[in-house]
């Protein structure tokens, strides 16, 4: 039987957030989803007049490929599904997992040379297509985000089907904002750090690319950043969990790292020499998302959290850091997690999890909810 949730989100995968146009072709990446959700979304295709594309992907049997990887063997598939994306104009991924672990026995070294030579599939998919990319509700999910799976999974879809054109006029005026500043200072528990983001470019993210949404990011001159910051939100990298990650900065570098577990940290950190670097600054505010659940889809958009990612930057707001990693790592600035306050060039632009500039205040949990 049909869920008309999975209706209306297909719809909104299709529409708002890939805009697909009669005759273009769409890859649809389904990993561990219910056969249902990956029928609504031929069916929404297939209305916008679109050619659809089906994968299917089982994480069982990833990791199991994982654990052999071989320069051969990811070679072939790095050319196979790069010629497959090159045919494409849009992409839809819908990834769910009964384990969110599953991968953490991978050896680091096999996950590396997959993410290397796979990065062209992706830097492809990123720059010449219009693609969105979600998580699908588990009872895992709900487990790590401390709620009852049918809790969650109204979180989920309440979350995902947000009305994402309310965010446009404080996203944009946020991006105003940071594209003519200079110096950023954050301050918080634990956290003193200044970086300068001059001449970078900065993108607003408003339900086009990621469900859920909710975020204006930029990047930090690569050699700019000093001082330390600890992060007060959970994360999960390559299937590993990790806690109470702080790291120290000097010309740009992250020159001590600590947390737990600290040698998987800087195992990671130590991937190529762009890892250390940092490749993408972001505030964000989603209303709905308020606490960590370890999945960064969700994470990085927590209302008053800002992210601070080592590794690879976007081309659209890149610092020339190249790197295999990309680790959005969270902090929550709301006054229940310590609270702190960012400054643009000396002004006040949030204090507490919240926008100060009036312009700005469209972007905060009343206005959106409003």
């Amino acid at each position: 039987m049909s869920d008309p949730r999975y209706d209306q989100l297909a719809r909104n995968l299709t529409g708002f957030s890939t805009r697909l146009q009669p005759g273009e072709r769409v890859l649809l990446d389904c990993f561990d989803i219910p056969e249902a959700m990956t029928v609504a979304l031929i069916r929404a295709v297939r209305a916008a007049g679109a050619l659809p594309l089906v994968a299917i992907h089982q994480a069982r049997v990833t990791r199991e490929m994982l654990r052999g990887a071989s320069e051969d063997q990811y070679g072939v598939m790095a050319g196979l599904e790069l010629a497959r994306m090159q045919q494409m104009q849009a992409y839809i991924a819908i990834r769910g997992s009964h384990n969110i672990t599953e991968m953490s026995d991978v050896p680091g070294e096999n996950m590396n040379l997959a993410m290397r030579l796979m990065r062209p599939v992706i830097d492809h998919r990123v720059k010449k297509t219009r693609w969105c990319v979600l998580r699908w509700p588990s009872s895992a999910m709900a487990q790590q985000a401390g709620m009852s799976s049918e809790a969650f999974e109204d979180f989920y879809f309440r979350v995902c089907t947000l009305d994402y054109a309310k965010m446009i006029p404080g996203m944009e005026a946020l991006k105003t904002r940071l594209a003519r500043a200079d110096q950023v200072h954050i301050t918080g528990p634990g956290t003193d750090l200044r970086f300068s983001v001059k001449d970078i470019g900065v993108i607003t993210c408003g339900g086009t690319h990621n469900i859920p949404d909710g975020e204006v990011f930029t990047c930090p001159v690569r050699d700019s950043v000093e001082g330390h910051i600890t992060f007060n939100a959970p994360t999960i990298y390559q299937g590993v969990n990790f806690d109470g990650i702080r790291l120290e900065f000097e010309k740009g570098k992250a020159v001590k790292a600590t947390g737990n577990p600290e040698d998987k940290l800087n195992e990671f950190l130590n991937a190529d020499e762009g890892a250390r670097y940092i490749g993408e600054f972001s505030l964000a505010f989603n209303p709905h998302v308020l606490s960590p659940m370890r999945d960064i889809l969700f994470d990085e958009k927590i209302s008053g959290s800002f992210h601070f990612t080592p590794g690879q930057a976007y081309e659209d707001a890149d610092n020339g850091n190249k790197s295999q990693v990309h680790w959005d790592m969270v902090s929550i600035q709301r006054p229940e997690w310590g609270g702190g306050e960012i400054h643009f060039d000396g002004e006040l632009i949030r204090r507490d999890g919240l926008f100060v500039p009036g312009e700005l205040q469209g972007l905060n949990p009343e206005a959106l909810l409003g």
